[in-house]
């Protein structure tokens, strides 16, 4: 039990990746900024390194084996989600939150299930514009829905009225660029190009890119510089391809700083993440987008496609994303760096930079007025989302 002079925490449940701890973290920082106490229970792929707001709080690890493989695995899988409702209920009860709020992954599942079973106000948090597979299964038991697009694929009709709109919270580093404009690539000047691809960039940027820039005009091709996300294993290679073609090139696994590269950005090219998307709009920066084919139900697909519709940028699918049709592209936007501009304020006209602020509204409200999803008829179900519904930001 709390002690009597200990405040109840807010309970945020997150997976351990970027696509759900980022949303988090911005939560974090608006309670915390409120005078809340906050609590994170997250699995063992969160990152202890971390700054920011998450290193300020407590932390509960609850680790899943998801059911999926053999029918073995299958078995032990669903066993771990009922120790995992077990363990969540007697964590919840200790703590005595006021609220519980779930960004997806396997840790918010059996935390935000068991909120519903003890009346604890409990709200879940979709990043994508395709309700991912664990929010489907909570849908119908929490109190409210906030979602980060307007049009959410896979939801029931009965839940549609749980839905706020509050936005993808992002990092306070990315919502200050919202103080530094896009500043336009002129006729003649330099393109600087921010290709990023997950935290350790995608193999597809590494044999792609390259050999479009290859494929420019040298006057064209001596006016690009290029920061860029590799793995590990392309990053030599990449390298000699960039020196070859005397082309200024920081590469790296891994970038600390994306915020501040993503400030001096003309163009990104990058995956369709949520937090990719939510972090495009709030800086204002265009971009190419390659979804990740085997995101769960396409979601990535989907998210590219509302910031396309916006005017934000341009989705290529990884089957169209050739050396030959981005440097098409790439070509277009040299000559004529109008587009690029346009492209920008369309996507800073979508961004909802107080995102992290709706949401904590939304939550403390739910908090306060006591309200909770709990449903004494539901039965638990029988099985969690396969290991490849976690978000591939």
């Amino acid at each position: 039990m709390t002690s009597g002079d200990e405040k109840q925490p807010v309970i945020l449940a997150a997976g351990g990746t970027g696509g759900h701890i980022f949303p988090a973290e911005a939560l974090a920082e608006a309670l915390l900024a409120r005078g809340e106490r906050v609590v994170l229970v997250t699995d063992q792929r969160f990152d202890q390194s971390l700054t920011g707001a998450l290193s300020r709080v407590e932390k509960k690890l609850l680790t899943l084996r998801p059911p999926s493989g053999s029918p073995l695995r299958k078995i032990l899988g669903v066993a771990g989600l009922v120790l995992g409702v077990f363990r969540a209920k007697k964590l919840l009860r200790s703590l005595q939150p006021r609220a519980v709020v779930g960004f997806g992954g396997y840790p918010s599942f059996p935390t935000v299930y068991a909120a519903t079973k003890l009346g604890i106000p409990a709200i879940i948090h979709e990043q994508n514009s395709v309700l991912g597979r664990a929010n489907r299964l909570l849908a119908h038991r929490v109190s409210r829905i906030a979602a980060s697009f307007a049009d959410m694929r896979m939801l029931a009709e009965k839940d549609k009225g749980k839905v706020v709109i509050t936005g993808n919270p992002v990092r306070a580093s990315v919502r200050a660029l919202r103080h530094f404009p896009y500043a336009g690539l002129t006729q003649d000047g330099q393109m600087h190009l921010l290709v990023v691809g997950g935290s350790l960039g995608a193999s597809v940027f590494s044999q792609v890119v390259p050999e479009a820039i290859a494929a420019l005009p040298a006057g064209l091709r001596a006016r690009i510089r290029i920061d860029q996300q590799c793995r590990a294993a392309d990053l030599a290679a990449t390298r000699a391809a960039y020196a070859a073609l005397g082309v200024s090139a920081d590469l790296a696994p891994f970038f600390v700083d994306v915020p501040a590269r993503l400030a001096g950005s003309h163009l990104v090219i990058g995956r369709a993440g949520a937090s990719t998307i939510a972090e495009l709009a709030v800086a204002g920066r265009p971009a190419i987008l390659v979804p990740l084919p085997t995101s769960m139900d396409n979601h990535q697909y989907f998210n590219a496609e509302t910031f396309e519709d916006a005017g934000g940028g341009w989705v290529m699918t990884q089957d169209g994303f050739t050396p030959a049709s981005l440097s098409a592209r790439l070509e277009a936007f040299l000559t004529a760096p109008e587009t690029l501009i346009r492209a920008a304020a369309s996507a800073a006209a979508v961004g909802m930079p107080d995102a992290a602020e709706r949401l904590a509204d939304l939550v403390l409200s739910a908090a306060e007025s006591g309200e909770d999803g709990w449903n004494e008829g539901s039965s638990p179900p029988c099985q969690m989302p396969r290991a490849d519904e976690e978000e591939a930001a």
